[in-house]
């Protein structure tokens, strides 16, 4: 590869280190994806100015760039709020599965040249193939149970822990075997046999694990991006796929921190059967509901309300609505915040982005660290469609599959207003213990609907 190139890809890998800083802040964010982006366009353009670029190659890749261009354009610009998640895991599993893909050509060159390769080299082939094939099936389930394709329940059988222990075994096996004697069929069957780790390490997840898995599979995909980088001597993919790799490494440690879970419980859940055994069934306890104008008085009348946004918001599109209700009560004397939970929503910034969209002020936007202290001098808190994060029983509930989740402290408030669809569980499939708290009042019906009718309600006050 002649050296321009490899400065070309310098320059491009640097600009991705400036583009995921510029994603740390609000401010920055824009330009930083900008920047991102012209850099991938720039080093996927740049091979075909290298003169040694076979040309009867140079269809295949066009037609490649093209679908992928294509299929990356449509989702992005048709994928709801609400989906984006879904789109994460699937893009991360397309990538996770080219990097098998390419790692397999490798090894179908090295076999041709007699397998005359540093271990090295085909150590970091075996490891492409097998993680890769892994991030691949493995998105593929979470893209499922996020989509609701597949129950988002654990999925357990009999045996499974003494499978997926043996396809870990096998696994590693056929990657001894490949460094040791590189053969086309060694890497197929470590592909294969990838697939099914993938599958039974992710099956095996359900309700609030889901998001940490996307994000450890998006490490997986770094990592195979990055060890391919090596084996191709490509400077790029090798900086990419490090940032990728270490980015997701660190968002999965502060993700099970925020939700209380152990990274080595959901990367080896298989082998204990899950960890989320919600029911999953609305609970027919009694409540104390009330109607738009009674939620109302009791907004209108308050000095310090805290928001809690949650998945239901954006479900229902009411990121708008809420805004002018929130403007509505500053203009009526309250001072009002919204309560962000590290994993509100389905992914981290999932709400920071919804609201952004409805031109929330970030400086209204405080995460649990700094508002949970507040709580206990609110007057009301109001919380849409959020459900675990606010949960009693991760303190209180030993056994409960979100115990010893940091969560909201909306119970410490004077006054509760929960707006729900249903009194069907949160993502975790357990009761909410807030909702049968004598200080909450839940407003039935959809986010969006019911929201209008409290603001219509709030100015007429």
């Amino acid at each position: 590869m002649p050296v321009w190139i490899q400065l070309v890809y310098l320059a491009c890998g640097i600009c991705f280190i400036l583009a995921l800083k510029g994603l740390s802040g609000p401010k920055t964010a824009r330009n930083g994806n900008i920047l991102g982006a012209i850099a991938a366009v720039v080093a996927c353009v740049t091979p075909f100015f290298w003169a040694d670029l076979h040309l009867k190659h140079v269809p295949l890749i066009i037609v490649a760039i093209a679908i992928g261009t294509v299929g990356g354009v449509y989702g992005a610009r048709t994928v709801q709020m609400t989906q984006m998640p879904q789109m994460v895991a699937l893009f991360n599993g397309v990538g996770g599965g080219a990097a098998a893909l390419v790692a397999l050509l490798e090894l179908h060159d090295i076999v041709e040249a007699g397998g005359h390769e540093s271990w090295f080299n085909l150590a970091a082939t075996a490891f492409t193939i097998a993680v890769g094939s892994v991030s691949f099936a493995g998105s593929c389930v979470t893209f499922a149970k996020l989509q609701e394709l597949m129950t988002s329940r654990p999925v357990v059988f009999p045996g499974l822990p003494v499978l997926f222990g043996g396809s870990l075994v096998a696994a590693v096996v056929l990657a001894v075997l490949l460094v040791n004697d590189p053969q086309m069929w060694t890497g197929i069957v470590l592909a294969l046999v990838g697939l099914l780790v993938g599958l039974l390490l992710v099956l095996p997840v359900g309700g609030a694990d889901v998001p940490i898995v996307i994000s450890l599979l998006n490490a997986f995909t770094g990592l195979t991006v990055a060890a391919g980088g090596y084996v191709l001597s490509n400077v790029l993919l090798l900086i990419g796929g490090t940032l990728v790799g270490a980015s997701g490494t660190f968002l999965t440690l502060l993700m099970a921190r925020a939700m209380g879970r152990s990274v080595t419980n959901i990367l080896f859940g298989a082998l204990k059967g899950g960890s989320t055994l919600g029911a999953g069934e609305a609970s027919d306890r009694p409540v104390k509901s009330v109607n738009p104008e009674d939620a109302a008085i009791m907004l209108g009348y308050a000095d310090r309300v805290i928001i809690v946004p949650g998945y239901g918001l954006a479900v229902a599109q009411a990121q708008h609505t809420l805004r002018e209700l929130v403007d509505v009560l500053g203009e009526k004397g309250a001072q009002v915040d919204y309560a962000i939970h590290p994993v509100a929503g389905r992914m981290p910034g999932h709400m920071n982005v919804l609201l952004a969209e409805a031109q929330v002020p970030y400086e209204q936007l405080r995460e649990m660290d700094q508002i949970n202290g507040d709580f206990k001098d609110a007057d009301v808190v109001l919380v849409v469609g959020a459900n675990d994060v606010v949960n009693p029983a991760a303190k209180t509930t030993p056994g409960a599959p979100i115990y010893g989740m940091p969560i909201l402290n909306a119970d410490e408030a004077r006054q509760i207003i929960f707006m729900k669809r249903s009194m069907r569980p949160g993502f975790a499939g357990i009761e909410n213990e807030l909702l049968f708290d004598e200080k909450t009042s839940l407003l039935f019906g959809d986010a969006k609907d019911s929201m209008g009718k409290l603001l219509n309600a709030v100015k007429a006050l």
